[in-house]
């Protein structure tokens, strides 16, 4: 570990021995070590303080061991292998479903979205939705990245610091909104995806406060929202269901993902309800532009600390020369290094081997993608942030895996890829950027994602003209 890497990642160091054996199970089959830490601990520990929990489990544990009752009352292990993570992702999908329906988002974004559902529903809906997301219609998108990322660009102050993540939800939300809705830039102030839009922005500026993580444990274990989430879900509801009536009642053509979504049919010939339509799209809408915008910040946060990557980045931006691959090499460090999903999961459903040890069927088997990808076997120095180590190099199937894999990897991971080489591209060209604390920044988490604790706060010296 680097000099420069230990405040961001420094309190790993554990405060109890192991315990020798995890809980007891059923006869032959041997569990993971556990912490010897009590039920509610970990789960407030892995909730609030997910890095230093994992690091420390895996320092004092090996690379499998136990979490007892993050998830319920079930036994749940965490593994960061890449062996383990292969099985999984290659795993018949009735063997090891997605644990994304147990997710505390389902609360927020409901049972019936690509996110929450499983099984055939979850093939479905993934049919029906991976067009738009994928070729011709990404490099539709691109000319609007770009057009996006240089107005943001142009409002930014000079010399005064502010907070780069807000900057790229902006960018990444005006994207994301036209592929749902068919609207370019921002929506005429008083019509319905106006409110939507305001709402979103307000709800994702809200979770970035402390007391948002009390609300998260609130809704651990629920199926519907509960407290405050409860509330700002019903104005957001509000917004998204007059979305979906007024287009309900045009009648004009369009192409938008919504308008996809309104000529669908289930498997009995039916339309998809009010519901299901609110669902599906607030989990586009949520999913498809906050964790490309953390990405996008992590990256401005890695870079400021580390000149001499900033400065090929630049050069790089500055020339229109990349031969080699810099710039998609930057964003595959920024996503190892910093990645915004830091766990995903299955839930076993038949006996599971992970090295040495099996699990018993019921079982949630986590991955570990913040453990996989600081592998010292896989990737030597992984505190360091190196982009040149994916120069000429392709990220590895089971040991890059920001969006997932199998049959769950992210829909929009192709959109996502595309936002970020434009507007990082932009950022570099355009703007000569400091970070306005040269100490790293802390990660912090948000329900299910890892983001910069101070909003990648930079100072803008200069702006180019675009």
């Amino acid at each position: 570990m680097t000099v420069a890497e230990a405040p961001a990642f420094d309190s790993l160091v554990g405060e109890a021995p192991p315990s020798p054996a995890g809980p007891s199970a059923e006869p032959g089959v041997r569990l993971p070590p556990s912490l010897p830490l009590s039920r509610a601990l970990q789960t407030l520990r892995f909730s609030i303080r997910q890095i230093e929990f994992v690091f420390r489990a895996r320092r004092e544990l090996g690379d499998v061991f136990l979490l007892r009752g993050a998830i319920d009352d079930e036994l749940d292990a965490i593994t960061c292998h890449p062996d383990h993570v292969r099985s999984l992702f290659t795993a018949k999908p009735e063997e090891a479903p997605s644990l994304t329906g147990e997710s505390p988002l389902r609360p927020i974004v409901g049972p019936n979205s690509v996110l929450t559902a499983v099984g055939s529903r979850h093939m479905r809906q993934r049919k029906l939705l991976l067009p738009p997301f994928h070729g011709e219609a990404v490099e539709r998108y691109t000319a609007m990245i770009a057009e996006a990322a240089d107005r943001e660009i142009d409002g930014w102050p000079i010399g005064t610091p502010f907070r780069l993540a807000p900057r790229m939800q902006a960018i990444t939300l005006d994207v994301i909104m036209a592929g749902i809705f068919g609207i370019e830039g921002s929506p005429t102030e008083g019509t319905p995806e106006y409110g939507l839009r305001q709402t979103i922005r307000r709800a994702v500026n809200l979770s970035t406060r402390p007391e948002a993580q009390l609300f998260e444990l609130l809704n651990l274990g629920s199926d519907e929202p509960v407290g405050p989430t409860r509330l700002f879900l019903s104005q957001l509801d509000r917004h998204m269901y007059a979305v979906i009536e007024a287009r309900r009642a045009g009648a004009e053509p369009r192409t938008d993902i919504l308008s996809l979504l309104l000529e669908a049919e289930t498997e009995d010939g039916e339309r998809l309800t009010d519901q299901e339509l609110r669902d599906e799209l607030l989990t586009l809408v949520l999913a498809g532009h906050e964790t490309t915008a953390n990405s996008l910040a992590w990256a401005f946060e890695r870079l400021l600390r580390h000149p001499a990557a900033y400065e090929r980045l630049r050069e790089v931006a500055r020339s229109d020369q990349d031969a080699d691959g810099y710039l998609e090499a930057t964003i595959h460090e920024t996503m190892r290094s910093r990645p915004v999903i830091p766990i995903i999961g299955r839930r076993v459903t038949v006996p599971w081997q992970l090295g040495e040890y099996r699990m018993p069927p019921g079982s949630a088997v986590l991955m570990s993608i913040l453990l996989l990808h600081h592998r010292e076997d896989v990737y030597p120095d992984p505190f360091a942030f190196r982009p040149e180590r994916f120069v000429g190099r392709k990220p590895g199937t089971y040991t890059w895996i920001p969006f997932g894999g199998g049959i769950r990897r992210c829909l929009g991971a192709a959109l996502a890829m595309a936002e970020q080489r434009v507007v990082l591209r932009a950022i570099a060209r355009r703007t000569d950027l400091e970070a306005a604390d040269p100490r790293p920044e802390h990660a912090r988490h948000r329900n299910v994602t890892m983001i910069p604790a101070g909003g990648a706060r930079v100072v803008m010296a200069a702006r180019r003209a675009s």
